[in-house]
């Protein structure tokens, strides 16, 4: 019963995020049909937490019905800089690889999510345990820690079990490290149905100025595609994500 009131949590965070994504895309506004619409959400269920994000100061309504971003602590404004500078980039590689596009940051010792930019036709893997808990189970958090000197890496290691997350997953210290010194060729990185059965994630590094990221596609594992294809467009994107926040470490 916990675990499905917290799977039913998880699921309200991300069509939150989903929604406000959808309003930052119209800065002049939208209306509630239309930000569902973007959403991928039911209108009813749109309109439950779009209440709920005017009520806490996420989003403010507008005289004539529709939404716009609310005041929001100070701190935030930079998170939406930094979405705003990547989002172009992250969606030119959905759109040119027809699969949800992610970047994340190691950031105070974990790896974490930084921005999502999918689509109904594109969607998102259902992460349905967060990040910090399974860097060893996506290829976003493999990258990650195949970029890190081989301190830091044991120092996250030392802090993080590998639990199984499907049948799939490394759990294994010593079968990680291995992995992760002899995948694919660098800098890519790969996990097949590791996080989520069904789902293959790819991966590449950013940076940050000296942080360290990674930005990756997922999709549905019986589709084919060729991985020289994947690899080129995740490069390219990566160098134009790192250029774009060159300025910004």
């Amino acid at each position: 019963m916990g675990d499905r009131t917290g799977h039913t949590q998880i699921a309200s965070v991300q069509h939150a995020i989903r929604l406000m994504e959808a309003v930052t895309v119209h800065a002049g506004g939208a209306p509630a049909n239309e930000l569902a619409h973007l959403a991928g959400l039911p209108l009813d269920t749109a309109m439950e937490l779009l209440r709920a994000l005017t009520r806490d100061g996420h989003l403010r309504r507008l005289e004539d019905g529709s939404f716009v971003l609310g005041d929001v602590p100070h701190g935030v404004h930079g998170e939406r800089d930094l979405a705003g500078r990547v989002r172009p980039a992250l969606a030119s590689l959905r759109d040119d690889l027809s699969a949800a596009a992610y970047l994340t940051f190691y950031e105070e010792g974990e790896i974490r999510i930084a921005e999502i930019v999918d689509s109904r036709q594109t969607p998102r893997v259902d992460l349905w345990v967060g990040f910090e808990d399974a860097g060893h189970a996506t290829a976003l958090g493999k990258c990650v820690l195949r970029e890190l000197d081989d301190e830091a890496r044991g120092e996250y290691l030392s802090r993080h079990s590998l639990p199984d997350l499907t049948c799939r997953t490394i759990t294994h210290r010593e079968d990680l490290i291995r992995q992760l010194e002899s995948s694919l060729p660098a800098p890519m990185v790969m996990d097949r149905e590791e996080y989520d059965l069904g789902t293959v994630c790819i991966a590449v590094p950013v940076y940050r100025g000296s942080t360290v990221g990674s930005l990756g596609v997922s999709f549905r594992a019986d589709r084919m595609y060729r991985t020289s294809q994947v690899r080129a467009s995740l490069l390219a994107s990566a160098d134009r994500v790192t250029r774009d926040l060159h300025f910004d470490a």
